[in-house]
């Protein structure tokens, strides 16, 4: 009996081994994404909807790769043309980024503001916003940003402000006005980031970027920009560092009401085309 038992010993170790490595396998394979196929007529939607739920998930993460375009195609049961409109779409919505090549293929991409932006320009060339509600809620809204700045502001925050502003001062002693519009278009950037809540500095990003092509316009055109920036831009850090809402946000609402009174002299400045106009941040005149 035993020496019957003996030789079947080293087999069953030789076996062990291989069954772990299949465990692995399986487990690595049970944390990749995978696509059902698809049962259904709206399939170009549906495509869009499974890659989404797997984001949702977070099976899916920014820089992950997706599936080859075959196999992806074969898990989904649809066509690779079909396949390919899908993965435009959710290129276009800024969900994916496809690249060419050997390591090319469909990568999640990271968060992109520049949608919301997309978003906000179509709603204004449709009609389902004006202008005058534009430059209303960017004011209602930069008074929550200096509440909220004030609060919890940190001092990387203000010096990132403060080099802003010496930038602003050394364009306008160069005469270099548009130079000085980028800067003021980063600088409600920096004051929104300065918040701490992404949200709120996603829809202060989308409303700046068009208004400040309608400054843009008028400065492009006029030569004309706003005097005494460089001195309200101090006071307002003032008030800033010192935590003293009533104060930034009075200084801040005086100023933009300064600037709406400038665009509104120059009814052209404030048309829609302006709005809607392929005006590119880093413009120089």
């Amino acid at each position: 009996m035993n020496t019957k038992s003996s030789p079947r010993a080293p087999q069953r170790s030789r076996t062990a081994s291989p069954n772990r490595r299949e465990r692995a396998v399986d487990h690595r394979a049970a944390a990749a994404p995978t696509f059902k196929p698809i049962h259904t007529r709206r399939t170009f939607e549906e495509i869009c909807e499974r890659i989404r739920e797997q984001l949702a998930l977070g099976v899916l993460k920014p820089g992950d790769k997706l599936p080859a375009e075959r196999e992806l195609a074969q898990q989904l049961g649809v066509s690779r043309n079909v396949l390919r409109e899908a993965l435009r779409s959710l290129e276009m919505a800024g969900v994916l980024r496809l690249q060419k090549g050997v390591k090319g293929g469909a990568f999640i991409q990271q968060g992109d503001t520049r949608r919301m932006n997309e978003v906000m320009r179509d709603m204004l060339s449709l009609g389902t916003i004006s202008v005058r509600e534009l430059s209303e809620a960017r004011v209602h809204v930069l008074d929550l940003v200096v509440q909220l700045a004030c609060a919890h502001a940190r001092r990387s925050d203000l010096d990132a402000l403060e080099a802003n502003v010496a930038r602003t001062e050394l364009a306008t002693k160069e005469g270099r006005l548009l130079d000085r519009v980028e800067c003021s278009r980063e600088f409600y950037k920096l004051l929104a980031a300065s918040t701490g809540n992404k949200v709120i500095a996603m829809i202060v990003d989308s409303v700046t970027e068009i208004h400040m092509r309608f400054v843009y316009a008028k400065v492009a055109s006029s030569g004309v920009a706003m005097a005494r920036l460089v001195e309200k831009r101090r006071q307002f850090l003032v008030a800033l560092s010192e935590r003293d809402v009533a104060a930034a946000s009075r200084l801040l609402r005086s100023h933009l009401e300064s600037v709406q009174r400038m665009l509104e002299q120059d009814p052209g400045a404030m048309s829609l085309h302006v709005a809607l106009a392929d005006v590119q941040p880093g413009m120089r005149r």
